[in-house]
């Protein structure tokens, strides 16, 4: 065979630099961190939303509780409502306050009053969760990248970003349900997001995240997941009702969260954003010994 290089060339004519790499499990590492909002990086107890949906409730003449109002946290604010509104006691009052049960029409017609409504609130619980421009920092120091996906919509998720953004903390990606076949807990904002950060296979993506549908959606992607369990949605209080609690009934709520999230599948659990770095640590060893989710 000739010496001239090409299509034709043989094994022994080739250098390592016409070899394509390849990686291998010893190279696999974490490509990108997908955190949530609101109880996650920003709204410690994820506080914003559910005065929302009390409020959008109210109007329509019934009265929904907080812990009915927090139960559907983290999917899309439209399915949420939707969910609320199936609740039994809050089918029955509807059933009273109507004469009729709660339609679709009547559920997209709340929908419509819900986001001005959250689009008002929000600026009052943006302030970013202690920890969040630290991990940031470390995430991206380790050459990851940062992605983020909300159940709010584009309009309320903009407003939550400029607000980071003004703090300090800006993911390169941002999903909103609203731009996805279907929010949490499918895949899809996760997926999108891991499609804009070029950053695959699912393996080496970790979705954090404060409630089940958070985890549901890393699950449903092949990702790691790591559930937030004391700045979010089941605790539900601010930092300085969190503060104001005996220790013992900090550590009884923060437990109780960590049962939900453990059920539904998170792979870690953290107190808050500010413990993640030793958790990405763990999922590097774990790639090295060729571990998956």
């Amino acid at each position: 065979m000739s010496g001239s290089a090409g299509v034709g060339a043989s094994l022994s004519e080739t250098t390592d630099d016409m070899i394509p790499a390849v990686e291998t499990t010893a190279t696999r590492r974490i490509r990108a961190v997908v955190l949530d909002w609101a109880g996650t990086t920003q709204d410690y107890g994820s506080q914003a939303p559910v005065g929302a949906f009390v409020e959008v409730f109210a109007r329509n003449g019934v009265e929904v509780t907080t812990a009915q109002a927090r139960g559907p946290m983290g999917i899309y604010k439209l399915d949420h409502i939707r969910a609320i509104a199936a609740m039994p006691e809050v089918a029955e009052g509807w059933q009273k306050v109507h004469g009729s049960a709660c339609t679709e029409d009547d559920v997209r017609a709340m929908y419509v009053e819900l986001v001005p409504i959250q689009e008002a609130v929000l600026p009052d619980f943006c302030d970013l969760i202690p920890g969040t421009i630290e991990a940031a920092a470390e995430i991206r120091a380790r050459g990851y990248k940062i992605g983020s996906t909300t159940g709010y919509p584009r309009s309320v998720g903009e407003i939550a970003a400029a607000h980071a953004i003004a703090q300090g903390y800006e993911p390169d990606v941002m999903v909103c349900a609203d731009e996805v076949p279907a929010g949490r807990p499918e895949p899809w904002m996760l997926l999108r997001a891991m499609e804009q950060l070029r950053a695959f296979p699912p393996s080496c993506v970790v979705k954090v995240g404060d409630t089940a549908a958070d985890i549901a959606e890393g699950t449903n992607a092949g990702t790691w997941t790591v559930g937030v369990t004391r700045t979010g949605n089941y605790v539900g209080l601010s930092r300085d009702e969190m503060a104001a609690l005996p220790p013992e009934e900090r550590v009884r709520l923060a437990k109780h969260a960590a049962t939900i999230l453990r059920r539904a599948g998170a792979h870690y659990l953290i107190g808050s954003i500010g413990e993640l770095p030793p958790v990405l640590d763990e999922i590097e060893i774990s790639l090295t010994l060729g571990e998956r989710p």
